[in-house]
């Protein structure tokens, strides 16, 4: 009987793997092909008659003068100031995102009782509708005779000029765009709180704040994390929005730099090395990230 069984744990162990390859190919096709191709770009050596990098595919032939070029210019040269620019941008928004989610994701998980399905049905309600559908949206309504400025209006305020490179706009658009990516993953983290540590608590006469300071607050701190990790990521990169609700170059973000490099001029290589020094700033907080999940299950246990 020992041997049916040992087949029967080699067939298991082999299924898995077997139903991962798709994935991987995926990944493999969709990602690690894409960076090898965006390296082969950034540390060519060689351009074309109109002034183009060409791609330096062999990594033997790799140069890396543009790369530590671009480092140095983003430390303490023209680059610098995107890069503080993007970094404020972001903590900004994420402040905003912190502010008004972690409210909404805690009534969501924890008081919203029969309510809770339509509350996340409201929360998920912008991801049925196309993004940049939803920022030309906020541009019909945030231009200089929208409907924001007629509100203001009324109390006597006079108009804003908040597409003219208003970089209160583009923080406002940003946490307004990322905000459902935000609110999901913390959602999920409060709604595991089990119900009976809150309402232990609650029994050895501790109020309804210092409970949630004391308990609430720090079992959902891993849950936090993951939600700032998930919307930073991608709201880093983001192009799309600071063209669409400011476009103007005193709000340029690292994206939009990138964007100018790859699509409107010869100097694609130096797009592609922002494009791997972005990567690998944003590994380093993917990687922190990791080192703290890591050591909350091994808490846990």
């Amino acid at each position: 009987m020992a041997e049916p069984k040992a087949d029967h744990t080699g067939a298991t162990r082999r299924l898995w793997p077997a139903l991962a390859l798709p994935g991987t190919f995926w990944l493999i096709a969709l990602f690690l092909v894409p960076v090898y191709a965006v390296m082969a770009v950034a540390f060519s050596g060689s351009i074309n008659i109109f002034g183009e990098p060409l791609p330096a595919w062999n990594p033997l032939d790799w140069q890396f003068a543009t790369f530590n070029e671009v480092v140095s210019d983003s430390i303490s040269g023209p680059y610098r100031e995107v890069w503080i620019r993007t970094a404020m941008y972001t903590l900004w928004a994420l402040l905003i995102c912190i502010v008004v989610g972690y409210p909404v994701a805690y009534y969501t998980a924890r008081l919203a009782g029969k309510r809770r399905g339509l509350v996340l049905a409201l929360i998920l309600a912008p991801w049925w509708i196309n993004y940049i559908t939803r920022m030309l949206a906020w541009v019909n309504l945030l231009q200089d005779d929208g409907y924001v400025n007629k509100v203001l209006g009324v109390f006597d305020v006079g108009p804003v000029s908040w597409l003219a490179g208003n970089p209160y706009t583009v923080v406002i658009a940003l946490a307004y765009g990322y905000l459902p990516f935000f609110i999901i993953p913390l959602f999920a983290s409060l709604d595991r709180i089990d119900q009976r540590l809150l309402e232990a608590s609650r029994d050895l006469g501790v109020g309804m704040v210092r409970t949630f300071v004391h308990v609430t607050l720090p079992l959902s701190k891993l849950g936090l994390i993951t939600a700032v990790v998930i919307t930073a990521l991608p709201m880093a990169g983001d192009y799309y929005t600071n063209t669409i609700v400011s476009g103007s170059p005193s709000t340029t973000m690292i994206g939009n730099q990138i964007e100018l490099f790859l699509l409107q001029g010869p100097q694609k290589n130096y797009g592609a090395a922002l494009v791997l020094l972005l990567s690998l700033v944003l590994m380093f907080f993917m990687a922190y990230y990791l080192v703290l999940t890591q050591r909350a299950s091994r808490d846990a246990r």
